[in-house]
């Protein structure tokens, strides 16, 4: 369900919310499933013309998918890597993919022309949320809360709040707005509203098997988009958190917070951001043993769609979808998951606001 106040705590976990924890250093790759990856093998098919604006072209072929257990050391939190385990056998098709995440100016442009009105900027009901007071049965979404000191990094709920009236249109809530961040990604979208988007642009959300075979950028077995060191030659690759988490972000990467698109280097298909600043929507239903399941049945899979249904046991009744990619408030001391191979989850009508998008498009 949607966070929303019922009294005494805020309820409904989102993705968002629950996507913190970490990864570590590599090992050197063998060709055992499940345990190492083996070689990127990218279509070499023409590429498709003309090519719509904006996106870029992703070859699609056989990879690695997943990471593995040597990765878990480069996080202060354990756990990162145990549901993307084992590596395993993937191929992908062909694909047009966002160069960027979408931003305020393209979500604008959505709205303006269909007149649609996000899950965050809909009154909740009684009929959704029985429990809760009748005051506190209003529109709002999730907003990341510095602390005021260190404390333990046991319960999010110490630096997530729900604030009324905070929506893409007011990310910080009240008072806050989009003015001057046209290309800053948009956030506090929901799964269906990304849907939504994706619709009236003619495109789609990525599998999580597309996502990750174009963050791999043709590579195989790396920790990070662009390589294995977070910052080759001292410099910053992508919007991460800096400073003592969840206090003070310094912005050594020049970015306390959410940065606008395109303010690091791509990766090698032209990327941006596919890591870090925000989390993205992908099309699957999460389960922490989906990885497991496609390689007990051994060989390729094809075009991998992600499971039926939606689980997970730390939530049992909560339907969540798969979060990638990390965001401007992952690091080391709690959250690594800008590294590649690993994955993030939220339930699927919550937003936040360090969650965006990117769409795809088939030729």
């Amino acid at each position: 369900m949607r966070w929303i106040v019922t009294g005494v705590v805020i309820a409904g976990a989102g993705s968002a919310i629950v996507l913190f924890r970490a990864l570590p250093p590599r090992h050197t790759p063998s060709v055992t499933a499940g345990t190492a990856f083996g070689p990127t093998v990218p279509n070499e098919t023409a590429v498709p013309t003309p090519a719509p604006g904006g996106m870029v072209w992703i070859p699609g072929g056989e990879f690695s998918m997943g990471s593995d257990a040597a990765s878990e050391s480069m996080c202060g939190l354990p756990g990162v890597t145990r549901d993307a385990l084992p590596v395993h056998r993937v191929y992908v098709d062909g694909f047009w993919m966002d160069a960027a995440e979408v931003t305020n100016e393209q979500f604008v442009a959505f709205v303006r022309a269909t007149g649609y009105t996000t899950i965050a900027e809909r009154t909740p009901t009684a009929a959704e949320f029985p429990t809760a007071p009748p005051e506190n049965l209003v529109a709002g979404s999730v907003v990341f809360t510095p602390t005021a000191g260190p404390v333990p990094l046991d319960n999010h709920f110490r630096w997530w709040r729900y604030e009324t009236g905070a929506s893409w249109r007011q990310p910080e809530g009240p008072g806050s707005s989009i003015e001057g961040r046209e290309n800053y990604p948009v956030v506090h979208v929901a799964y269906d509203d990304a849907v939504a988007y994706a619709t009236w642009a003619g495109k789609r959300l990525p599998t999580e098997a597309e996502w990750e075979f174009a963050a791999r950028g043709g590579a195989a077995g790396r920790i990070y988009a662009w390589g294995d060191e977070f910052r080759p030659g001292g410099r910053h690759m992508a919007n991460t958190f800096q400073g003592r988490f969840p206090v003070t972000d310094s912005g050594e990467d020049r970015f306390a917070g959410i940065a606008p698109t395109g303010q690091f280097p791509p990766n090698a298909y032209g990327l941006y951001d596919i890591a870090g600043n925000v989390w993205e929507w992908v099309n699957d239903w999460y389960r922490p043993d989906t990885y497991a399941r496609r390689a007990s049945i051994g060989g390729v899979a094809r075009n991998p769609q992600g499971p039926d249904t939606p689980f997970d046991p730390s939530e049992p009744t909560e339907r969540k979808h798969v979060h990638r990619g990390g965001s401007f408030l992952c690091t080391d001391e709690y959250c690594t998951r800008y590294m590649v191979g690993t994955r993030g989850k939220g339930e699927s009508t919550t937003g936040s606001n360090h969650l965006g998008f990117r769409c795809v498009k088939s030729p």
